[in-house]
């Protein structure tokens, strides 16, 4: 694992770390050929430059965002933001659902929308795949 997302993790209280850990391991089980790094402040994992998959420490929990999410149809995901995202919101280890979280990174890699040219084409998504 990236030493600055292991040092991110590091940061948090026990809980959070815990929750951070778990997700980063299924992440990397499930996407061993994506770029992670801190992305934001955040670790965030990435597939030819484009964002899939992160989690960032909210007040009350630690969010789990897909940036394509809202095109996964999944009722556990709600929508975030006014583009395609969409996350989870955990603040105990065992709110993890590893089957739901494997399906989900699944469904990143197979459905992806164009953030890494949002700026370019002035905020229009367009899909990849």
């Amino acid at each position: 694992m990236n030493k600055d997302i292991q040092k991110y993790n590091r940061s948090l209280s026990e809980t959070e770390k815990m929750i951070c850990d778990i997700l980063s391991e299924e992440i990397n089980l499930y996407l061993p050929e994506a770029e992670n790094k801190i992305w934001h402040g955040h670790p965030v994992w990435f597939l030819e430059g484009n964002p899939i998959v992160g989690y960032s420490k909210l007040k009350s929990c630690i969010r789990l965002l897909f940036w394509s999410g809202q095109t996964f149809e999944e009722k556990k995901l709600k929508p975030e933001g006014s583009f395609k995202a969409a996350e989870a919101r955990y603040t105990a280890p065992e709110d993890i659902n590893k089957k739901d979280l494997k399906r989900w990174i699944q469904k990143g890699k197979k459905i992806q929308w164009d953030y890494k040219n949002i700026v370019k084409r002035k905020g229009v998504l367009e899909r990849l795949k």
